[in-house]
């Protein structure tokens, strides 16, 4: 009787899918923080004194630093995700 052939059912190994949700991860934290950033200086720019406005582009720049941070410490969370599951 002859065995089948050895199937591979994933391209990559977990360590490598891991690396690549990693820059993802990033890139899209990044381009979120980047347009909140944009968002919160062109409000801030076009408040002309009023208070509402200016307290609403201040909550998008903690937005932006938020998503800043979470670009940044993404590697340390998928880190933490790949010891967890023992990759």
């Amino acid at each position: 009787m002859l065995s089948a052939p050895h199937t591979v059912l994933a391209v990559y190994e977990l360590p490598q899918i891991i690396a690549n949700l990693r820059t993802w991860v990033i890139g899209i934290a990044a381009a979120i923080a980047t347009l909140f950033l944009t968002v919160a200086g062109i409000r801030y720019m076009l408040a002309n004194g009023d208070a509402a406005e200016v307290e609403r582009a201040k909550t998008a720049f903690r937005c932006a630093l938020i998503g800043y941070a979470i670009a940044v410490l993404s590697p340390v969370f998928l880190t933490i995700l790949k010891g967890l599951i023992g990759a």
